[in-house]
């Protein structure tokens, strides 16, 4: 097996065009893999049987040292495909302080937590010190952690710029670097931080590079920074899951907010996703207020809030996540089967990334995107560009076929916090804002009704000082 600082890679060379590492035959079973005893033997505790498409793939080329660029959607299994090769590797050896041996850059605080949650035990048993190194937290334990020493750093790139800056962390000694979503993190405009990173790393170290896209930002780092990669893409895309459905539900305005409710109201958790912080705040006061168990999760939410509110969803506490984007990756939720689009996605990215939090490895789900009549062309262009044929179906609260397609039900209308009960969304209700509707119609609806009140206001004054003076 080759040692992490063995590989031969030029440092900062692009990959030769259409030069291409021949791949090892696919692993058939973890056992018959150069893997050490105390990971076989986690794997039998943790109940991990056989290796999913792209760990079977991965792992033996990955184990010899060798770049990997592997493209796959989420939930595919992506972290023991990348992390037991950079335990293995790095077992037996002992990092200085400040300077670890292996990095692991990820796009968003919750996926760094999800890596290191998942590669934790595999850690302890090879006696790996692994540290997280992500923003919305203290940096002062990060620091101390990584003086104390840590064999494997798995971080964001805004939070670990800040730490190689106030010199906490050295990055010299870094013979294996993963870069997992790597297209996300180019959409976040970390490129020029990520390329730093690697520029600081092992000149000669291995490089894994897991991305659901290879564009234009993507390409620019394989070519730069990946040595004759070996090329693996074994996972559909989201349009090709057989286990996944898509239903697009044409809504009236009006009944959109009714319709939201009681779709949060099912059994079962489901995740509704809006575009904006104040759309997600809103829709969960009201639907705690209705007495649905429902949570908000936005980069607005300090860093113990957003953890406090993961692990509440995954262990049923909440069954409703209210989120923007910024669980579209990241968030592995065993048993989630069904997704919304209560604010449907314009960009393939976000509905690919959105999609993938149901129908994870192997198991069935279904993603339900609500939209107006007038949102209907371009939902379409969309889906089409995904290779997505989704069921298109009216509906209207209250009906079965939205039950059928959804669980649907009627809240319970008994608030969950302090304050009176709200009675069960009618058709008639106003469009709620932050639900898909324009910001013009909602504010005009409201001004009318305020500008109502104040002349009712004025001409009651009028009457009184009317009275007083004739009295």
């Amino acid at each position: 097996m080759k040692h992490p600082n063995d590989s031969g890679i030029a440092h900062g060379s692009p990959a030769q065009p259409g030069a291409t590492t021949p791949a090892l035959l696919p692993a058939v079973t973890f056992a018959g893999l150069e893997l050490p005893a105390e990971v076989l033997r986690t794997l039998s505790e943790l109940g991990v049987r056989e290796p999913f498409p792209i760990q079977a793939a991965t792992l033996p080329d990955a184990l010899e040292g060798r770049d990997i660029l592997g493209r796959g959607r989420t939930g595919s299994g992506k972290t023991l495909a990348f992390g037991l090769p950079l335990l293995t590797r790095t077992a037996g050896r002992r990092a200085e302080p400040k300077q670890p041996l292996a990095l692991i850059l990820v796009p968003t605080r919750e996926l760094a937590q999800q890596v290191t949650q998942a590669l934790a035990p595999y850690a302890e048993a090879l006696r790996l010190r692994i540290a997280t190194v992500v923003g919305g937290t203290s940096i002062g334990r990060q620091v101390t952690a990584l003086r104390q020493g840590a064999e494997v750093v798995v971080a964001t790139p805004g939070r670990l710029h800040d730490l190689i800056e106030r010199n906490a962390c050295r990055l010299g000694r870094v013979g294996i670097t993963v870069l997992d979503e790597a297209d996300q993190m180019c959409d976040l405009g970390f490129l020029p931080q990520v390329a730093d990173v690697l520029d600081q790393v092992h000149p000669d170290g291995q490089r894994m590079l897991f991305s659901a896209t290879l564009d234009r930002d993507v390409d620019q780092l394989v070519r730069r920074y990946l040595h004759d990669p070996v090329v693996h893409s074994v996972d559909p895309t989201a349009g090709t899951v057989t286990t996944m459905e898509h239903h697009v539900l044409v809504v009236h305005g009006p009944d959109r907010y009714a319709v939201t409710t009681e779709i949060a109201a099912r059994d079962g958790r489901v995740l509704l996703f809006l575009d904006t912080k104040h759309a997600v705040d809103q829709l969960t006061r009201h639907l705690r207020a209705s007495g649905v168990h429902a949570g908000a999760l936005h980069s607005g939410k300090s860093q113990p809030q957003r953890t406090r509110t993961l692990a509440q969803f995954k262990n049923s506490q909440i069954t409703v996540l209210v989120a923007t984007n910024v669980a579209a990756r990241g968030l592995h939720v065993d048993d989630l089967d069904l997704v919304v689009n209560v604010d449907p996605p314009t960009d393939v990215k976000d509905y690919v990334h959105r999609a993938g939090r149901t129908a994870r490895a192997g198991e069935s789900g279904s993603v339900v995107t609500l939209v107006l009549a007038g949102q209907r062309r371009e939902t379409s262009r969309m889906m089409a560009e995904a290779g997505i044929e989704p069921t298109v179906t009216k509906v209207r609260s209250g009906e079965a076929e939205l039950s059928r397609i959804t669980g649907a039900k009627t809240p319970s209308g008994i608030p969950l916090d302090a304050g009176p009960a709200v009675p069960r969304p009618k058709n008639t209700n106003a469009p709620f804002r932050g639900l898909g509707t324009s910001k013009g119609t909602s504010r005009g609806a409201g001004g009318k009704s305020r500008k109502a009140g104040e002349a009712r206001k004025l001409a009651e004054a009028r009457r009184a000082a009317l009275v007083r003076r004739n009295g």
